[in-house]
């Protein structure tokens, strides 16, 4: 499968794994690139010491492109940056914050350089801070969110009418049909998360993915609109946001809320009762823990089914 993607990053489908934090670890990313998309290591939950552990383990997996996710609000991303430039790393993708901050210095390092956005206001930035691509984040993706609440269907659809650059859409996306639908509004790839979050090679608490596989239609929610928009599968911690958010309370209130190592308490340990469990809406469409290569074989069918189904539209 050849689009602007694949030839960007030299890989054979155009598919990116989510950098997520406690998921994306040099097993999940090297899987995936070994399977001929392009697999990130998320810094966001990594020291740069570890973050050079994982990328150097990485390197040893897999002889194929791989990558990894900056959060840029992280207080260690200068670092980060500095690590993936000493050690090489061929893609760098960085989110929350502003793309211009490391684009440039990343860019003569040799390094390809996306922007995850979730407005057209900020794919133009992005843009003109020459990125190499960007990831159009809808409303229906796990974790940080977009303020603005703009679903992946109608975000992608806008900023591949705003800029030059190949897009690669992100946000509630967990099969080849969805891919195939993303691509038919300009998308030259698509980037997943939680379907990723729960594979086998995740590093993802077993009680974490099970929960995921145990949610319905509606079990996630996004919060935190005072702080940074995150959607939370339901669970404890959820009723205690909820709650919180109900009675109005303020920033200060909702960061005490938060306090340290929620996520890594929720994803990591699998601690489902004071433990934050971020995850997309397309938690309900899974149910069944899966390999990163059996994920990729249900995507490249699901596609393929999904243009065989529109060849036959009169």
């Amino acid at each position: 499968m050849k689009t602007k993607i694949t030839e960007l990053f030299s890989i054979d489908y155009p598919v990116v794994s989510g950098g997520m934090v406690w998921c994306s670890s040099w097993r999940l990313a090297s899987a995936v690139s070994n399977q001929g998309g392009l697999g990130l290591i998320g810094a966001g939950s990594m020291d740069e010491q570890v973050l050079r552990e994982h990328i150097r383990k990485c390197r040893q997996a897999t002889d194929k492109p791989f990558g990894v996710n900056i959060p840029l609000m992280n207080p260690n991303s200068e670092k980060h940056i500095e690590c993936v430039i000493e050690e090489k790393v061929p893609v760098v993708f960085t989110s929350a914050g502003n793309p211009s901050l490391y684009t440039k210095k990343l860019k003569d390092n040799g390094i390809k350089v996306v922007h995850v956005v979730a407005n057209t206001r900020f794919a133009k930035k992005a843009e003109d801070a020459m990125c190499d691509a960007v990831v159009a984040e809808g409303f229906e993706a796990g974790g940080h969110n977009g303020k603005e609440e703009t679903t992946t269907l109608v975000l992608v659809h806008q900023i591949v009418r705003s800029v030059s650059i190949p897009v690669i859409a992100a946000g509630g996306i967990a099969s080849g049909e969805q891919m195939l639908a993303m691509m038919a509004l300009g998308a030259e790839g698509v980037q997943i998360g939680s379907m990723f979050a729960v594979s086998r090679e995740s590093s993802a608490h077993p009680a974490f993915k099970q929960a995921v596989f145990s949610s319905k239609e509606g079990d996630t929610m996004l919060f935190f609109r005072k702080l940074s928009p995150t959607r939370l599968l339901k669970g404890n911690f959820f009723d205690m946001v909820a709650m919180a958010e109900s009675r109005g309370a303020t920033k200060e209130e909702l960061l005490e809320l938060i306090g340290r190592g929620r996520s890594r308490k929720g994803i990591f340990e699998g601690d489902l009762h004071e433990g934050e469990l971020e995850i997309g809406q397309a938690a309900s469409l899974l149910d069944e823990e899966k390999s990163v290569e059996d994920i990729f074989k249900e995507l490249k069918e699901g596609f393929e089914r999904a243009k065989n189904r529109i060849r036959q539209i009169d």
